[in-house]
């Protein structure tokens, strides 16, 4: 079996408390929750866990996830000693992106496709951080990630994912290719 990983994180920090969009990599991670296929378990990862994240996103055959190429892989960079940039991926955003032409958020592609909807947003996993709720935040982050895990598996199954686009309910044809079998990644020097 291909190893695939779905991934989601959570920040500590918001763009106002790093001065403004454009500053990913200053806002931390709080905790970032994996799916893998090969093992079919989903994994919750504390900043002091980012060498276990490191070693299974290193190993990848593919990372899927919403919105990771600007955001998350930005985030997570920092902690990681292989360049994520380089690393197979499959960004749901940028996919749906290319084809309707604007962003569309993850709780839309859910509830219309899935029925389904996020169970809380970003602001709220920023104040469970702050309140030091660990394993709510866990929880929530987890929540996504099972959404971005669905929504990729009935675009594999479906060949089309459905949206709401003001009013109107629309439904558009996606393919997502199965990655290759990954070469291993080259580690740079150690940055702990």
């Amino acid at each position: 079996m291909l190893n695939k990983i779905v991934l989601d994180l959570e920040t500590q920090k918001s763009f106002e408390d790093v001065g403004g969009f454009g500053k990913n990599h200053l806002l931390k991670v709080s905790v970032c929750g994996v799916y893998s296929y090969k093992d079919d378990k989903y994994f919750c990862f504390a900043e002091n866990e980012m060498r276990e994240l490191e070693d299974m996103l290193s190993q990848a055959d593919e990372i899927i996830g919403f919105n990771i190429i600007n955001f998350d892989f930005v985030v997570l960079q920092p902690y990681l000693n292989f360049k994520l940039s380089a690393a197979p991926s499959l960004d749901i955003l940028t996919e749906v992106e290319k084809i309707i032409g604007h962003r569309v958020k993850l709780d839309n592609l859910a509830q219309t496709t899935l029925g389904v909807g996020k169970s809380g947003d970003g602001l709220m996993a920023l104040k469970l951080w702050k309140e030091g709720k660990i394993k709510e935040l866990k929880k929530y982050c987890l929540d996504d990630v099972r959404l971005t895990k669905e929504i990729y598996d009935y675009a594999l199954k479906n060949s089309k994912l459905k949206y709401k686009d003001y009013f109107d309910t629309k439904e558009i044809s996606i393919k997502f290719a199965e990655p290759a079998v990954k070469k291993p990644v080259v580690r740079q020097g150690s940055l702990f």
